[in-house]
């Protein structure tokens, strides 16, 4: 199916081989398709996105000392790869099927850069949700993530859920955003916090929404799972090592006579000696939550879905990223389930589970209305 049977394109993160892009991206799309509003993931898949999942990895860098440092992660990410080249084949293939078989439709174009998307021919163009407006990921504000471009028949642009990762970009990005930004015509970000920096640049109304993947109950998530063969174990899932998140994770399997099964974002571990997958793709990933007996990570996505699959879980606070976790605990009022030092949070304790679905539901029903009045009022 072709652009010109669609009237909404969403310019996301879809062609990351991340699970949290990527399940972010079903779960936008899934949301305006159920709503009977056709909808599809624009293939704008630039090299400065895609490059670093290939073998030998690239990502444009400024400057020698940029180009230097880019040479030289290209020559270890290669050895990485070719260290474990079979798994990281299976993952690349598991990444790509659930790509194909949820976000993109058969025959659709390919775009690498801004001016193929000149020829598309959508009505509205959503941007995010994902840390889109994040320079140091995007290498730098690129203008398809705030639908800066020409396009025949564009109404109306869209940020739902748009991040910098944090609450605001280095100084020396205020004009290119300031600039960029004009192009929207309806605004959200993932992030309070970012709010007061947005309104500093842009002269409209801006709020805060959640994550997509909270669009999607339970049950419609189990239909894209693909189940584990294990049985009895802890999930442990990595986005940085954290030696006392893994610690924990060891200590609790042996009080509960489970294993644990360590899944990674990156190539940092727990090196604990764990069951370790680094093969799963995004429907591995679900199964993987929805089947374990507990889960402990340090990862926004595998809160959300321990969330939406009602599992007994602990999140370890990021370096970085924590305000994000933060955030989600608390609008569903699971301010507890944080650890930070060692304050002997108990993964048992009972949680009233129809009450944080309540809560699910009033927030996405917000966010989603958000986004059905932007597209009505165009």
């Amino acid at each position: 199916m072709g652009e010109r049977n669609a009237e909404v394109g969403i310019i996301t993160f879809h062609c990351s081989n991340n699970y949290g892009a990527m399940l972010q991206a079903y779960g936008l799309k899934r949301f305006l398709c159920d709503k009977g509003i056709r909808t599809q993931i624009v293939r704008y898949e630039p090299p400065y996105m895609t490059g670093r999942h290939w073998w030998i990895p690239y990502a444009p860098i400024q400057g020698l000392k940029g180009r230097i440092w880019g040479l030289f992660n290209m020559w270890n990410g290669f050895l990485a790869h070719m260290r474990v080249r079979e798994e990281f084949s299976r993952q690349r293939a598991n990444m790509e099927r659930f790509r194909r078989t949820y976000l993109l439709e058969p025959g659709q174009r390919k775009t690498l850069s801004v001016r193929g998307l000149k020829r598309l021919s959508y009505r509205y163009y959503i941007v995010g949700s994902d840390q889109i407006w994040n320079p140091a990921i995007t290498c730098g504000l690129r203008k398809a993530y705030f639908g800066a471009f020409p396009a025949r028949g564009k109404e109306k642009v869209i940020s739902y859920a748009a991040s910098f990762g944090g609450a605001s970009i280095p100084d020396r990005y205020d004009e290119d955003f300031s600039r960029l930004v004009r192009h929207v015509d309806a605004l959200s970000v993932r992030e309070e916090a970012a709010i007061p920096y947005v309104k500093k640049h842009y002269g409209g109304k801006v709020c805060a929404v959640l994550d997509p993947v909270f669009f999607l109950d339970r049950e419609t998530w189990q239909q894209a799972e693909k189940a584990p063969d294990k049985k009895g174990y802890i999930l442990l899932y990595v986005t940085e090592g954290n030696r006392r998140m893994a610690e924990y994770a060891g200590k609790l399997a042996r009080e509960k006579g489970l294993s644990v099964v360590e899944v990674r974002a990156g190539l940092q571990g727990a090196d604990q000696g764990f069951d370790l997958d680094v093969t799963a793709g995004p429907a591995e990933f679900l199964g993987y939550i929805h089947h374990a007996d507990y889960v402990v990570t340090n990862s926004f996505h595998a809160v959300a879905f321990s969330i939406i699959f009602q599992k007994r879980f602990l999140a370890f606070a990021h370096s970085s990223l924590s305000a994000r976790l933060q955030n989600i605990l608390r609008i569903h009022g699971l301010e507890d389930k944080i650890c930070r030092e060692d304050d002997g949070r108990d993964i048992d304790a009972d949680v009233d589970w129809e009450a944080v679905r309540r809560r699910t539901v009033e927030s996405a029903g917000a966010s989603g209305e958000f986004l059905l009045r932007s597209l009505r009022e165009a």
